[in-house]
């Protein structure tokens, strides 16, 4: 008799499987995201490491920099903060978000937050994860959001000596350059218990690749109402992924929690501590992250930025760098894809979608002087004017940058930016789609990071476009 069944075991590998490349794919694009990750897989697994060779070769030219002797100690840490469905080192079987990037400077630290957790949150596990101890969310938020107050353990923190002489360059992808922001802020107001010598002063910069400093359009596609950013419509691709995570989590199978994990731990959604009748609760919508809020998609909407936004500053003794990704452009008055070959096809969609996006007429705007034609050029996830530099609700000071060079003298506390022709996910996962357009975007961050960005009067004062 054929056996029409298969073990629980493959079931769940099978279901797993699936969900986290759906789910990943559903915000960064899966099909694009899907090659690249067997193509980054197959050479992990079939092709030797080269790294020794080619740092014996760059040892040997006559060009080799003189960091090459700076004891990696000395030096303050480059953090690197993944975006949404990102991963921090150590997951997905060791597979690099930041396609090796990391490699590129010999003290960088790439953490591991939750990946749909709200920004809010990412930013205290942020905190920790530097500084070491047990991640305290704080007593009134956690009551304010139904979860645990206290989160994940570090028994020893990745730069536990961080403070205002030691501070700390951070570069963030997506939503992971506002977690930094909100970190920031969190830094000055004092809002670590235990901790009350925090302070602005203790980042030193912030470099954003497709930072959602605005908010993006692309919430409502998916699933947002534009009514007022918080809830979700009852038919979506964000029910899909609402459904496939909670049951996900329920399921708590610790080996594939390992591999990947969504970052909710602490709203103690486990079949061992709900049981059948909370995951129904939470499946109906009364119950967890997606009933209270407290996950990412709400801050990624225009209202959920301006609100974040409304209590973070722009410090004056911090560096900003951030870079704006764009793949479309005008024709004839219309915003289209900037390109048919040079976009995978799911994300030339998402391109075309957003770049076609209108606000519905009968809905509120979301702030005094919202314009459709503002927001059209996008990079497949956000638009290019919510990447620049934070502008709502109140815009901050800031510069555009056309070319590197241009940039010597940094002044802290302007936001510069510049505008690159690239997609969302041009500078993550694999580099080899963005060429050497990636190796340049990342020398010159680490090289701003160690050689330009320090506490200092810069010599030529830079004008300022507000």
């Amino acid at each position: 008799m054929i056996r029409w069944w298969i073990s629980a075991l493959q079931l769940t590998e099978l279901f797993v499987s699936t969900l986290v490349h759906l789910l990943y794919g559903f915000y960064i694009f899966s099909s694009a995201v899907a090659g690249d990750l067997s193509q980054a897989l197959n050479e992990l697994v079939f092709k030797p490491n080269t790294n020794a060779v080619v740092k014996e070769e760059e040892a040997g030219g006559t060009s080799a920099p003189a960091a090459t002797t700076t004891n990696a100690d000395d030096l303050p840490p480059i953090v690197l903060v993944h975006g949404i469905f990102g991963f921090g080192k150590g997951r997905l079987g060791g597979l690099s978000y930041f396609a090796g990037a990391e490699k590129k400077d010999e003290r960088v630290l790439v953490p591991d937050l939750g990946s749909l957790t709200s920004i809010y949150d990412r930013a205290r596990e942020l905190f920790y994860y530097l500084k070491g101890g047990q991640v305290d969310y704080g007593e009134e938020h956690s009551k304010a959001y139904g979860h645990s107050q206290f989160g994940r353990v570090y028994e020893q923190g990745h730069y536990p000596e961080w403070d205002e002489d030691h501070p700390i360059h951070f570069v963030g992808h997506s939503a992971g350059a506002q977690v930094v922001r909100v970190l920031q802020q969190m830094l000055a107001d004092k809002a670590f218990k235990g901790y009350e010598n925090t302070s602005e002063d203790w980042v030193l910069s912030i470099t954003s690749l497709s930072g959602a400093f605005n908010g993006t359009t692309r919430t409502y596609l998916d699933g947002m109402h534009p009514e007022d950013g918080r809830t979700m419509k009852p038919i979506s691709l964000l029910q899909f992924c609402r459904l496939g995570v909670l049951i996900y989590d329920w399921l708590d199978i610790p080996w594939l929690k390992d591999y990947y994990n969504f970052g909710f731990d602490h709203f103690n959604m486990s079949w061992k501590k709900m049981g059948v009748w909370g995951l129904i609760d939470c499946l109906l919508g009364n119950a967890g992250p997606f009933a209270s809020g407290d996950w990412i998609l709400p801050d990624l909407t225009i209202q959920g930025s301006m609100r974040l936004n409304s209590h973070l500053q722009t410090f004056p003794n911090t560096y900003y760098f951030s870079y704006a990704t764009k793949r479309t452009r005008t024709i004839m008055g219309y915003t289209v894809p900037s390109s048919i070959f040079g976009i995978h096809p799911m994300l030339f969609i998402r391109v075309l979608q957003m770049s076609q996006w209108r606000h519905p007429p009968d809905v509120p705007a979301p702030y005094k002087g919202y314009r459709d034609e503002d927001w059209q050029d996008n990079d497949g996830a956000l638009n290019t004017i919510s990447m620049t530099h934070p502008r709502l609700p109140i815009e901050h000071p800031c510069k555009m940058v056309v070319n590197d060079s241009d940039c010597r003298h940094l002044q802290p506390g302007i936001w510069y930016y510049k505008i690159v022709e690239g997609d969302h996910i041009l500078f993550i996962v694999n580099r080899e789609r963005a060429g050497v357009q990636f190796d340049l975007i990342y020398d010159s961050i680490f090289e701003r990071c160690r050689k330009h960005v320090f506490r200092r009067v810069p010599t030529v004062p830079n004008e300022i476009q507000q």
